[in-house]
């Protein structure tokens, strides 16, 4: 495991397009998933610590944004052959586990983490209604693999934020997790 961080939020930044195959089976792209008020798309693993700290919280938040228009997507890039937990199987597994409500992708080319320029997992990319890039931050502040409970949740704060005034918080922390195992 290789702690790596996600760099500062490029603010205006237009969203990539995608088409991907989802967990259920149906490809998925920007235009099926672009929320109302904003986008949130997250690059996860089924394996990493990082992920796993926080995935049900997570799912709780995604719920959250959900009932004001921000919609939510998951994408996974990692090599699956150095890296079996996340396969496509395990991914629908993983997802069934933890109740997703959002369309979990599988980047089996690595392009979609490319163009987004996604360097670990979790990393983070909220949008606003115009899909242009207002969050690139942390889920919470975490200690030892815990979130920190008596603190905000940043990435809550800066999505409703996004959904209220089309703009993301000025200072930002950035996301850490494992870095995304590219293919050699």
């Amino acid at each position: 495991m290789s702690l790596t961080e996600t760099p500062v939020c490029n603010f205006g930044e237009k969203i990539k397009d995608f088409k991907l195959i989802s967990t259920e089976d149906t490809f998925i792209s920007l235009k099926d998933i672009k929320g109302q008020n904003g986008t949130l798309i997250m690059f996860i693993c089924n394996h990493c610590p990082y992920v796993k700290a926080i995935i049900r919280e997570l799912v709780d938040i995604t719920n959250k944004l959900a009932k004001i228009d921000i919609n939510s997507v998951a994408i996974m890039s990692n090599d699956v052959n150095n890296y079996p937990e996340d396969s496509f199987e395990n991914m629908k597994k993983f997802a069934k586990i933890n109740n997703f409500k959002f369309p979990y992708l599988y980047d089996e080319t690595q392009n979609i983490a490319q163009n987004f320029g996604a360097v670990c997992t979790p990393d983070f990319f909220g949008y606003n209604k115009n899909n242009e890039l207002q969050y690139r931050g942390r889920f919470t502040e975490m200690k030892n693999l815990k979130p920190v409970l008596d603190k905000k949740n940043d990435l809550l704060n800066a999505m409703e934020l996004i959904a209220e005034t089309s703009n993301g918080p000025k200072q930002q922390f950035p996301s850490m997790g494992c870095n995304i195992k590219w293919k050699r």
